[in-house]
């Protein structure tokens, strides 16, 4: 009895033995079998089925449009995210403080924060769209015998001693008060056609309005007419009341916007005198209405940067709407014409 009784005893030991052996090897690469060869245990198996599943495309984590590289770009940023959350939103994404490959430029480290991809986003569409208007929409040409045509006998009187050659044709596209892009263009002195150029470009870029802007020819070059309409200008040959001296707008470096809202204004024998006419309504600098340039204006702080004086900030007379190229430069012009 004793000796079945040790039989079971051993064999009970065996199975328990088996069982104990089969459950630590659960999960390891390999177990023993009853041959002496190793082979996968089928915890194991499972593992590595559902890790390739994973990595299948349409299965992954991340979307299929993104590359295994973008995937960790992701993980990375997301990280980068977490432990940044007292960071200003406003500061601009380091890829290398995220641990992001820097290899190929195309790849773009991916962000939980909204607010830093619009920013980054903005930029490359204004760095684009620069680009394009700069060599597409913005430019200077010489004057041609089609425009020199159109000019003849107005703007570019019989007696206009200032040489063709040393005029400018820019072409700009500016915004109105709708915010609708308009064609532009306007016939300068080549001193300043590269200085309206950068103006002009950075006020479009701005959504700055400016309601019309054709050549003073289209209104028979009268300046009434056109400020009435209330048309950008620059070019129009004459010389100052009651002299010989060629005026600014005469040697092409004077310049008027929006003119209508920003009016010329003087007292004369206790007279005051409005141009244009139409603009006397705007005469209060204190009111509110559209087209105003002051000092606070965009318009202004372009047209100072770049070398012009501002009429609003004469004494004697105001002529809100005129930006010109200093004394100096007219007279070192009218020596030589």
């Amino acid at each position: 009895m004793k000796s079945n009784t040790s039989i079971k005893s051993i064999i009970s030991m065996i199975i328990v033995i088996s069982v104990l052996a089969t459950g630590c090897g659960k999960g390891s690469e390999s177990v023993l079998t009853d041959d002496g060869n190793t082979s996968e245990s089928v915890d194991t198996k499972t593992y590595k089925e559902d890790e390739i599943e994973s990595t299948t495309p349409g299965k992954s984590e991340y979307s299929n449009n993104e590359s295994n590289e973008e995937a960790g770009n992701k993980a990375s940023s997301e990280a980068w995210t977490d432990s940044s959350e007292d960071n200003s939103v406003d500061t601009v994404y380091d890829s290398s403080s995220a641990g992001v490959s820097t290899d190929n430029d195309d790849t773009k480290g991916a962000s939980d924060n909204d607010k830093i991809e619009d920013t980054n986003q903005n930029k490359e569409e204004k760095a684009d769209m620069d680009s394009t208007i700069s060599s597409e929409d913005f430019y200077i040409s010489e004057i041609t015998d089609e425009l020199f045509n159109r000019m003849k006998g107005k703007s570019y009187k019989d007696d206009c001693n200032v040489p063709r050659e040393d005029l400018r044709y820019i072409h700009i596209l500016h915004k109105d008060l709708e915010g609708d892009t308009c064609e532009g263009e306007m016939v300068c002195h080549k001193i300043i056609a590269q200085d309206l150029l950068e103006i002009f470009e950075e006020l479009y870029l701005n959504d700055y309005p400016i309601e019309h802007m054709v050549l003073i020819d289209e209104y028979g070059a009268d300046d009434e007419t056109s400020m009435t309409a209330n048309n950008s200008s620059c070019f129009n040959y004459r010389v100052i009341s009651h002299t010989t001296k060629i005026s600014k707008h005469g040697l092409g470096i004077a310049v008027d916007i929006n003119p209508l809202y920003n009016p010329y204004t003087k007292i004369v024998d206790g007279t005051r005198i409005v141009e244009p006419a139409a603009g006397e309504p705007y005469l209060d600098r204190e009111a509110d209405f559209p087209y105003k340039i002051d000092e606070d204006d965009l318009c202004y702080k372009l047209f100072i940067e770049h070398g012009f004086e501002w009429g609003g900030s004469w004494t004697s007379a105001k002529d809100y709407q005129h930006f010109e190229m200093p004394d100096s430069v007219a007279d070192e012009l009218r020596a030589i014409y």
